[in-house]
């Protein structure tokens, strides 16, 4: 049986034995190799006298004891000759299949460059998915040839409103800015490689058939008001403009699919489902037609059948649906993955109604919540979830049965940008977040919260060296 190890290093912890390795160059040296009798996501590694020895079930568990070994060679001792690695002896295997971060860059768009430098991050954690929110109803983000103005239109705002928004705001300041950008399929392209160079899956997310008032801007026909002209929205929060169910509408979502699908190899493709007010629906005679005709009774399940007719793309291509949990409402597919983002008890219901799902609930991963005092942090978009909150972070919530337990695949964090404008502010919010999550989606073994800090010090040099801002510890 495989144990856990901790992914912020802590070397003197897995000595094995009395001797150590010598080398000028102990990370070149070392023996890889990809063998059978390990299970796919195990690795083991073998430090003696004589050298250092990788072995892994797939190549991207291979990938995972080359991390580990490089954090054990870059906490030898320095010798007269090179460094010297301790003997030791790992048998490493993660807890979860899905260990991913979604980085927001619809709400504030992030430079190619820095989205590079958040996979290195995410490679050196051992997480292996990057969920890319790319489209919203502050911003369109990804090129689509076959509707040019999603881009030209719909990736720009001419501002964006300043300070904390509340439930009950009506009026608003701007910074009178110009904001926006979007990835070229080439980028995107870029991203996809350089991510699965390192073992990182690439999920892309067009949410719908909500957050969709920056497309219904560039083609008004998509709205439910196709005769008044919006705007990319300048403010945050929910948007009552929402997507018209009309065939065309569907169409035009399944093109945009099929491209999204050109180039993302990933198996998984995040169509969103959150947040989808039928305000418009109940009111459109068009949606109320639609209702009438599938036999609905609500116009709220219209968008159920609405997301069933666009991921048929997606089945056809042998992809897989992800939504967020409001979809367990929607009636959505049945091998629909579902990411439990509004509470952990969310994740409990997904499961129970036979999911799999990945658990991302606010209360612990979302990382745009406060790290601590809001009077002396940056705005943020409320809550608290400091450091040890996340260190603390329990993926299986307690009493379910073992099949339930299975259906939890892993787990996610999320850093959403409203209040987060450039690379510094994300960096600051993610990290070192990010490390003390790693350990809870790899099942690291959990000690004293002190004890973690002891280690992430020294771990933050290797974060600096990625050129990643962070919040200094406390």
């Amino acid at each position: 049986m495989s144990e856990q190890i901790a992914i912020v290093p802590a070397p003197r912890e897995l000595v094995a034995g009395d001797g150590q390795w010598v080398s000028t160059d102990p990370a070149a040296d070392a023996v890889r190799t990809v063998v059978e009798n390990l299970g796919e996501t195990e690795y083991r590694i073998d430090v003696t006298p004589d050298g250092a020895r990788l072995s892994a079930g797939s190549e991207e568990s291979l990938r995972y004891a080359e991390q580990t070994y490089r954090q054990l060679v870059d906490a030898a001792t320095p010798v007269e000759d090179g460094v010297a690695v301790p003997a030791v002896h790992i048998a490493d295997a993660p807890r979860f299949g899905w260990r991913g971060v979604m980085l927001d860059v619809a709400r504030h768009f992030l430079p190619k460059e820095f989205v590079l430098r958040v996979i290195d991050a995410i490679a050196l954690h051992r997480l292996n998915v990057l969920h890319l929110h790319l489209t919203d109803d502050q911003g369109w983000r990804v090129q689509i040839d076959a509707f040019p103005k999603l881009t030209e239109v719909g990736a720009w705002r001419p501002e964006t409103m300043v300070g904390k928004m509340s439930h009950d705001q009506t009026e608003f300041s701007y910074d009178g800015k110009r904001h926006g950008g979007f990835y070229t399929k080439d980028d995107l392209r870029e991203i996809v490689a350089y991510a699965a160079d390192r073992g990182i899956t690439v999920v892309p997310e067009i949410d719908l058939p909500g957050h969709m008032q920056a497309a219904i801007a560039a083609y008004p026909e998509l709205g439910n008001n196709p005769d008044s002209q919006l705007g990319v929205r300048q403010i945050w929060g929910i948007s009552d403009d929402v997507l018209n169910v009309n065939d065309e509408t569907v169409e035009f979502v399944r093109t945009v699919l099929r491209e999204v699908l050109e180039i993302f190899p990933s198996p998984y493709i995040h169509l969103g489902g959150d947040e989808c007010p039928d305000v418009q629906w109940r009111t459109s005679e068009v949606a109320q037609a639609r209702q009438a005709e599938l036999g609905l009774t609500d116009a709220g399940q219209l968008q159920g059948w609405f997301t069933e007719q666009v991921a048929a793309v997606l089945t056809e291509d042998g992809r897989r649906l992800v939504g967020w949990d409001e979809m367990v409402e929607t009636d959505c597919p049945k091998d629909a993955v579902i990411m439990a983002w509004r509470s952990a008890q969310r994740g409990e219901i997904a499961v129970k109604a036979g999911h799999e799902t990945v658990m991302a609930p606010c209360e612990s991963v979302y990382f745009d919540y406060y790290q601590g005092d809001p009077a002396t942090e940056p705005l943020a978009i409320g809550g608290n979830i400091p450091l040890e909150k996340v260190y603390d972070f329990e993926v299986i919530p307690a009493g379910l049965s073992a099949e339930e337990e299975a259906r939890i695949v892993g787990t996610q964090c999320q850093i959403w940008t409203e209040y987060m404008e450039d690379p510094e502010r994300v960096g600051y919010m993610l990290l070192p977040r990010l490390s003390a999550f790693a350990e809870r989606a790899w099942g690291s073994p959990k000690a004293s919260y002190d004890e973690f800090l002891t280690r992430l010090r020294p771990h933050l040099a290797r974060i600096e060296a990625l050129g990643l801002n962070y919040r200094p510890l406390d």
